[in-house]
């Protein structure tokens, strides 16, 4: 597999070369931040447990667009967005991204509401394996021995879920699938993760707003029941661009390797809040599935750090 500035399938971030090992190292908290954030938002989907997951959505992406705005202006990428604003050909691409992670925050908004959420951890253990397997068909990667192996103990695990929780499974594939797929068309974009996200929503605000103005008229806008409420929402569009930007600043400053690491911190700390907050009982058949995709995920993390310390050298 090619070395990468940032795990596979995420946005692609300008790589700044020449960077010194601790200039690397700091990218380290924004790392942190961004995965902590990622792994905490079942606790924020809670403060919105009863808004329905599409008009939800259909407020994330609203109130991510003005977000995002300020960001590009604090950060001075106007002319990268003007660019890619520009290009059809980026807008088309921008435009399948956008509905494929529109899709994979529906499924993901869904599965904590109804109490599914080792079903979305597990998406999110399969999503950096699935990448893996999809750059070598797609984007004519190479996988080693070790990673051939650890995307086997992968379909292992997946196959034990098919086989005594089915009715899960779809949850986890439509989850990895949709967010592997997303970075795959984003690979095709030269533009910035932020710049990138905030056409993404510009594009789907439309039809966001539609759904809205459905629930409204129809049982009422969720917007509108108090103002903590509508204060949660609001922060559904910062909790969607502030994690991006953390880990753009870390993709830039962080070996592929150690970003490979931490980018399992996620759907470890769903797991532990499906444990211990959501008290979701942990069937057998999804004990044995996790223990082969954390098998998996360790042993392509320890193929990351072994190949990169042999480069190093």
């Amino acid at each position: 597999m090619k070395n990468s500035d940032q795990l596979p399938g995420a946005p692609i971030e300008p790589r700044l070369q020449g960077k010194t090992e601790l200039e690397q190292a700091s990218g380290l908290p924004q790392a942190l931040g961004a995965y902590l954030i990622w792994g905490l938002l079942p606790l924020y989907l809670l403060l919105v447990s009863t808004v329905h997951p599409m008009e939800f959505v259909a407020w994330r992406i609203v109130w991510t667009v003005p977000i995002c705005l300020v960001i590009i202006a604090a950060r001075e990428q106007w002319p990268e967005l003007k660019v890619a604003l520009s290009s059809r050909k980026t807008l088309g691409w921008l435009f399948v991204s956008a509905s494929l992670i529109g899709f994979n925050w529906i499924v993901y908004v869904w599965a904590i509401q109804t109490d599914r959420v080792y079903a979305a951890s597990l998406g999110y253990y399969i999503n950096p394996l699935l990448n893996v397997l999809l750059g070598t068909v797609f984007l004519k990667e190479t996988l080693t021995r070790n990673q051939w192996i650890a995307v086997g103990l992968a379909a292992f695990g997946v196959a034990l879920l098919a086989a005594g929780a089915i009715t899960t499974l779809w949850v986890s594939l439509s989850l990895a699938f949709s967010f592997a797929l997303y970075g795959l068309v984003r690979k095709q974009v030269a533009v910035g993760a932020v710049p990138g996200l905030t056409i993404e929503a510009m594009l789907l605000i439309v039809p966001s707003i539609i759904i809205a103005a459905y629930f409204a008229a129809t049982q009422g806008s969720a917007f509108f029941v108090s103002p903590q409420l509508s204060i949660a929402i609001v922060a559904g569009g910062v909790l969607t661009a502030v994690p991006l930007l953390l880990f753009a600043v870390a993709a830039r400053r962080m070996d592929y390797s150690k970003l490979g690491f931490i980018q399992f911190l996620a759907p470890s700390i769903v797991f532990i809040l499906g444990l211990t907050v959501f008290k979701e009982p942990l069937q057998p058949v999804q004990l044995a599935c996790f223990a082969c995709i954390w098998s998996a995920a360790a042993l392509f993390a320890w193929d990351l750090l072994k190949r990169s310390r042999k480069s190093a050298n």
